[in-house]
């Protein structure tokens, strides 16, 4: 399978592909009609193969069915729904967009930024009556010619930007080939066949969602109930109507649905879980052990970023495969450890990198950044992930944290995944997050915010006396900071980069 509209065929046409809460299953046989449709729509706009389409809509069934289908016959650039004017500006200009899809009605500030860039506005409408994900293009404007074929296995499918958190974001273009590989490479981990249906909670304009939940799905021809985004007060209602299989989330997410989890035993006990799937952060090993208590099915951390089109490594099925602290075994690249500044790979500890058919070519319009994320050695083409880490001696790979986010204290390494992992052993302790505090003779120390369980009190000093007795005193959190809740990016995941500024703690840092 090599392009997208490859993954959706040889699947029974009767079968169920798209659901959402109150409304019809769209069919494969309707999912594969729709995309013929599509396809028609926007050449009739103007818009076709190589175009490039942002796409701005809620979560939902609309939002998945309209990747996949305009994704078959042109470039799809899914945008975060929250975003404000002068940042549709930014990444529509950056795209180079010729199109936008907005849900009829919408009059909001991706709206504006489109009129300004002169886009074609490709209007969603859907019909509640109708099966989930159905829908019609509408262009306001537009029309022209355009290339009608369909896109090749080298075509672009799909194009995100890194988050950027200290610079300007990077455009990662993924193949169509790439988006195909890394989906049945995620179904091969999962196991996943047409008997399987998962529940999507993450956000559509994310690469985990797009490819691990709805794609990876597809090409297994199992089927995908979408919710309208995360709400950890709706999920138990949602795992009795969907009858799931599994479900894909980020470790916030999990931890949000173990708060709940006790009020919703019978719902627990009578939903049919094969497995649970972590991705996009760190998981704790102490969550990993209590989702799995609490749900009685195994627990599967996977390792992913945007530029793999998701996957990279992922904890093996069947149960007791899972090893709680580890990302999991290769599942799809190759993956090795590297040198961190010469071009070699090395044995041990090093910088992650990964070579195969689900990596992108290269970012787009960035030369510099290309010369420092690739390498050739060993008669591959190497990408550089920024991540530090090892495997066992099982093949497990075990993270040591982002690079740029391990902590330089005076020379002193510190992984603050390591010290998520000791504060995480505090009873109560619910959610933490070690990051790096600005001082002045050190150049970084080390800190910690931490979210208390419910009912459980501790003070800064018994959390560092619990640290103090399990880990070097360079590693200690010199500052403990006890919140109502962690401040989060966009997908849910924790962001240790910049979150002494977000807390207001880089002025007394001395």
């Amino acid at each position: 399978m090599t392009t997208i509209k490859a993954l959706l065929h040889g699947h029974d046409a009767n079968s169920p592909a798209i659901g959402a809460p109150g409304r019809g299953w769209l069919s494969y046989g309707d999912l594969r009609a729709l995309a013929d449709k599509v396809a028609g729509q926007l050449h009739k706009a103007g818009v076709g193969r190589g175009d490039r389409v942002a796409i701005v809509l809620p979560n939902g069934p609309e939002m998945a069915t309209a990747f996949v289908t305009v994704a078959q016959a042109a470039t799809t650039a899914p945008l975060n729904p929250a975003y404000r004017e002068d940042e549709y500006a930014f990444y529509l200009d950056d795209l180079k967009a010729k199109a936008i899809v907005l849900a009829e009605g919408y009059d909001g500030p991706a709206l504006a930024a489109a009129h300004r860039a002169g886009l074609t506005v490709l209007r969603l409408a859907s019909d509640p009556a109708q099966p989930a994900g159905s829908f019609d293009l509408r262009p306001e404007g537009g029309g022209g010619t355009c290339d009608t074929s369909e896109p090749q296995a080298d075509d672009v499918a799909l194009i995100l930007h890194t988050s950027g958190t200290t610079s300007r974001p990077k455009i990662v273009p993924l193949l169509q080939t790439n988006v195909a590989a890394s989906a049945g490479n995620i179904a091969r981990s999962l196991d996943l066949t047409p008997a399987d249906r998962c529940l999507n909670v993450m956000p559509l304009f994310h690469i985990h969602g797009l490819v691990a939940a709805v794609t990876a799905s597809l090409s297994a021809g199992a089927s995908i109930w979408c919710a309208p985004g995360f709400d950890a007060l709706k999920f138990f209602g949602w795992l009795a109507d969907a009858k799931p299989t599994w479900y894909t989330a980020v470790p916030t997410m999990h931890q949000a649905i173990l708060s709940r989890a006790g009020r919703n035993k019978d719902i627990i006990e009578a939903a049919r879980l094969r497995f649970l799937r972590s991705s996009s952060a760190s998981l704790p090993a102490q969550v990993m052990k209590e989702l799995e208590e609490t749900f009685d099915a195994p627990v599967v951390e996977a390792y992913g970023m945007t530029e793999a089109s998701h996957q990279m490594c992922c904890n093996p099925l069947p149960r007791g495969a899972q090893k709680p602290g580890s990302v999991g075994v290769e599942a799809g690249p190759l993956v090795r450890t590297a040198h961190e500044v010469e071009d070699r790979l090395v044995e041990g500890t090093g910088e992650v990198v990964i070579s195969g058919p689900n990596v992108t070519p290269g970012y787009e319009g960035n030369p510099d950044a290309n010369a420092k994320s690739f390498f050739e050695a060993d008669g591959r083409r190497w990408f550089r992930t920024g991540d530090q880490g090892a495997f066992d001696e099982d093949g497990y790979l075990h993270l040591t944290g982002r690079l740029k986010e391990i902590i330089n204290r005076g020379g002193e390494k510190v992984s603050p995944l390591e010290v998520d992992g000791v504060l995480m052993e505090h009873p109560a302790i619910a959610q933490c997050v070690t990051f790096a505090l600005p001082h002045p003779k050190l150049g970084e120390e080390v800190a910690a915010a931490v979210v208390l369980r419910e009912g459980m009190e501790a003070t800064e000093r018994e959390i560092r006396d619990f640290a103090a007795a399990r880990v070097a005193d360079f590693k200690v959190p010199r500052k403990v900071v006890i919140l109502d809740e962690i401040p989060k990016g966009a997908t849910g995941k924790l962001q240790r980069i910049g979150l002494a500024e977000k807390l207001g703690l880089v002025e007394g840092a001395a």
